[in-house]
């Protein structure tokens, strides 16, 4: 202990410690809302850029569209109906293999067995037994 520690008694020194501590964890709460602050702000941006990006891919197969059909007419010589009428086949067709395959993965999920669940669920609250209520004394309950 130095000279200065010794002139100051026991009492004083915790008192300093716990006004350290104390001091100590105010300034890590406030780092840890900063901390926050800055995740959240940073999550609002890439919100509002996910966003932005799925409204743009969104739009896009409008104008890709028009610019397949339009390709098809002028490559192939087609009249513009029947270049988008090609153009609406593809899409359709896609869209029925991605259904077709959507349909036999969903085939080959296995299929809940609910009876089993539900047998389960019955055995274990016929083993469970009820909680008696605590009654309140006049002294706990509330004042009104």
């Amino acid at each position: 202990m130095s000279a200065a520690d010794e002139g100051r008694s026991i009492g004083n020194l915790v008192a300093e410690a716990s006004g350290q501590v104390s001091g100590l964890m105010r300034e890590e709460i406030a780092l840890a809302k900063a901390k926050l602050r800055e995740d959240v702000a940073r999550g609002k941006k890439g919100g509002v850029a996910g966003a932005v990006a799925a409204v743009f891919l969104l739009l896009a197969p409008l104008p890709l569209t028009v610019a397949l059909g339009f390709w098809l007419r002028n490559w192939w010589d087609l009249p513009l109906a029947i270049a988008f009428l090609i153009v609406g086949g593809i899409y359709v067709l896609i869209g029925l293999i991605a259904g077709l395959v959507a349909m036999l993965e969903f085939k080959r999920m296995p299929k809940p067995d609910l009876a089993t669940s539900a047998k389960e669920s019955a055995a274990v609250l016929s083993n469970a037994k009820p909680r008696q209520r605590e009654r309140l004394g006049e002294d706990d309950r509330l004042q009104v």
